[in-house]
């Protein structure tokens, strides 16, 4: 009988408040329960407040007709465009930052006879590095693999020392893997240096997604081409190398050997420490993964200027 009482009182209690009609304080109730159920309400314009927020930075190197970096430009002596139209540059820095570069080395079966020659490479470019620049190095054929953490040690890890050259080639996916270690990483001048003959046979990744995914993370890309010289030099593997170079704003080396290789990487070294930053935010919001080109000017006719051609929207 109790429970019956119970149960009746209840439904008396109901009655009334129903009879009471909408109270703001029930409405309040009513609103918030809805909210925990649903989550906040969705504003219509959120991805146009991301996309408006969403910056682009790009780092630039400027070099005089005597081959010398250029430096103690001011941002009004830059003129940015992205597909034609201008872009308010906000912030600006060229201070002598340190860099993280991540050196890839190609342990494919066409690198055989030119194994010693690649970690020789590496060494070249690790003893050039600043005390400041921390690197780690990868190698590839059929999968890649990282040998150590990024480090300022300037000598290779152990298990560089023990590689042995296996048939494929994922070229693609190395340069995929270390653009999207190095986009974890905090400091904003980032570099990829390609040890490699150029093959490619056997990535998941195209070249396009792995040349986007270091664009995005504004990763610079220099590539040594080791492949042999001469008649025997492979155009198709070494158009692969120029235009991960090329399109990043890196440079393309061909020179896999002797004192032109450590010069190059010297300047390599020196280059990422004078570079530009120039960072802005993009008047087109649009999220429709279309390509977007980038175009740098200098006010100053006398040199060249060399930076990523642009980059991949991103897509709603």
């Amino acid at each position: 009988m109790r429970i019956r009482a119970r149960s009746f009182s209840a439904l008396l209690l109901l009655i009334l408040l129903l009879s009471l009609g909408p109270h703001p304080a029930r409405r309040a109730s009513a609103g918030t329960l809805d909210h925990l159920m649903t989550g906040p309400p969705q504003d219509q314009d959120d991805d146009v407040i991301r996309v408006s927020t969403e910056l682009v930075v790009i780092n630039v190197t400027v070099i005089d007709r005597g081959g010398k970096f250029v430096t103690g430009l001011k941002p009004a002596d830059f003129h940015l465009f992205e597909d034609g139209d201008v872009q308010k540059i906000v912030n600006f820095t060229n201070e002598l930052t340190p860099f993280a570069a991540a050196i890839l080395l190609d342990t494919s079966g066409s690198m055989e006879s030119r194994l010693t020659l690649g970690r020789s490479a590496a060494l070249r470019f690790l003893d050039d590095l600043r005390e400041s620049d921390v690197a780690a190095v990868y190698n590839f054929d059929s999968k890649v693999e990282q040998l150590g953490d990024f480090s300022p040690g300037r000598d290779l890890p152990d298990r560089a020392y023990g590689l042995k050259t296996k048939m494929m080639t994922a070229l693609n996916d190395a340069v995929f893997r270390a653009a999207d270690d190095l986009s974890k990483r905090e400091e904003k001048r980032r570099a990829i240096v390609v040890l490699s003959d150029g093959g490619e046979n056997y990535s998941r990744a195209s070249a396009d997604k792995a040349l986007n995914r270091a664009l995005q993370a504004g990763v610079t890309i220099y590539a040594v081409n080791l492949g042999p010289q001469g008649p025997a030099r492979d155009l198709t593997a070494a158009g692969i190398l120029k235009n991960f170079a090329e399109k990043s704003g890196g440079r393309y080396i061909d020179s896999p050997g002797g004192q032109a290789l450590r010069d190059s990487f010297a300047q390599i070294a020196e280059e990422l420490g004078h570079q530009y930053t120039i960072t802005y935010r993009p008047t087109n919001h649009a999220r429709d993964g279309k390509w977007r080109a980038i175009d740098l000017k200098l006010s100053r006719s006398d040199v060249t200027v060399r930076t990523r051609k642009g980059y991949k929207a991103p897509k709603a």
